[in-house]
Order: structure tokens, then sequence, then C-alpha cells
């Protein structure tokens, strides 16, 4: 069947004004229809990552965080909702959007009880796509807390006051960055260069040795917190089992 989507002509795509940039997995093996929803989707602040395979995906999360993942259900080497599922059991709550052609009430449920948080079946128009897509990255964007208690820790960033089972913890400037990033993104690899870039502000010149020394004291002055070395990737704080 010929799923192929019209594009708008002559239109930009419609990314909210103020929005943060955002980064997009799409999982699609139909390569024509995969690059059509690229096209559409890309604007400035805004990329589209293409995997035509749920391995590609796979190999492509284990090394990059995205904001919003779109997958297609049916594909050559399984299920893009198995490959939700298993990420949803292992703690990751990135929005995704399934797209399928299967169009049954019970198709439907069956995703969004798999951790779908969107289901759109083809063919489907652009126009609606992109109002989903938009609406799923200002919902996932929301003020983030302040103050998080986690696995017996208490880390509050607007007072600056951390502990663990009420023991005062010191944390410096550069390692309270690196923990909220952590913290934050928990059950997600945050690759060396992000967290690079983010924890020292974008600066040029920091010794990539840096990162490794500043999760080796926040590692020693937490104790035994989960913050797990994904090798040849960069960290990540487990997600709580």
């Amino acid at each position: 069947m010929d799923y192929r989507i019209q594009r708008d002509r002559g239109k930009t795509p419609d990314v909210p004004s103020g929005a943060k940039a955002s980064h997009i997995l799409l999982l699609e093996d139909d390569e024509a229809l995969g690059r059509g929803i690229c096209m559409a989707l890309e604007a400035p602040g805004r990329t589209v990552t293409h995997c035509g395979t749920r391995l590609q995906a796979a190999d492509m999360l284990q090394g990059t965080v995205f904001d919003l993942l779109i997958f297609d259900i049916n594909l050559p080497d399984g299920s893009g909702l198995e490959l939700l599922r298993a990420l949803r059991q292992g703690g990751d709550v990135t929005p995704a959007i399934l797209l399928t052609a299967n169009d049954l009430e019970l198709d439907e449920v069956t995703g969004l009880e798999a951790g779908a948080d969107d289901y759109i079946t083809k063919p489907f128009s652009l126009a609606v796509l992109r109002a989903r897509v938009n609406a799923q990255l200002r919902r996932s964007a929301p003020a983030k807390p302040d103050r998080i208690e986690l696995d017996g820790f208490t880390f509050d960033f607007a007072r600056l006051v951390f502990a663990r089972d009420g023991v005062p913890i010191d944390l410096s400037k550069t390692e309270q960055r690196l923990l909220r990033l952590l913290v934050e993104n928990r059950g997600r690899t945050l690759p060396r260069e992000l967290l690079l870039e983010k924890v020292w502000d974008g600066s040029e010149f920091v010794d990539e040795n840096a990162l490794s020394v500043a999760v080796r004291r926040l590692r020693a002055k937490l104790g035994d917190a989960p913050i797990k070395t994904v090798y040849g990737v960069g960290y990540a704080w487990e997600a709580e089992r």
C-alpha cells in the first residue's frame, strides 16, 4: 500500500515561538516517507535523526539524548511498539508518538498502554503531524523542579542544599551542574560531548579529562549513587528499578 504524504508547498514548519532546541528520533522503514517527515519537521532549533530499522534506533538511543521519539510500528527487523515498551520498562520517559497503518481501536489502546503519548494512523496530514509534535514538545518541557528526593538523597538546587540521609554534602558549582543533568535525565545515557558542553557552558578550552575528574569527585562525595559509566559513550544516573 502507498502511504506517501503530500507536503505543504511554500510553508515553513510552524515551530512554536520561544521553543527550546529539540532533537527528534524518527524510526520509519519507508525511506521516502522518512525523508518527507524529516523535511516537514526540521526547522531552526529542531533536528530530526532518521533510522530505518529497530536496531539502528536502539543503537542511536544508546549515545544520544532525544526530546521526542516517533516510531513506526511495523519494521523489517521487529516492532517499534516493542522497542518503546522496552524503553519504558527501562525507565525512559521521553515522549513518543507511534505511526502505524493499523487503525483498529484495539491497536491504538495497545500502543497507548505500551507507553505511547500519541498515536497517528497512516495516511496522515503533515500539518496534523507537526501540530502533534509541537504539542508533545510543549508538554515535555515543564518547569523543572528545584528540589529532587531520590534514593535517600535530597538535592535542592534552588537553596544549594544537598544531603544523603540528612547528612549535608558539599558540592562545587561544576559538580552541581553535572549532578542536575544526570538526575533530571535519569535512565538516559548522556554523551560526554553533551556533558562537556552543558557543564562547562560551551567553553572551547575544556580538557576532556575534566569530565572524568568531575564524575569521580561527584561519586566520591555521593557515595553509592547509581552513576553508571557507559564506556565509549558517556554517563547515566540509573533509573529506579
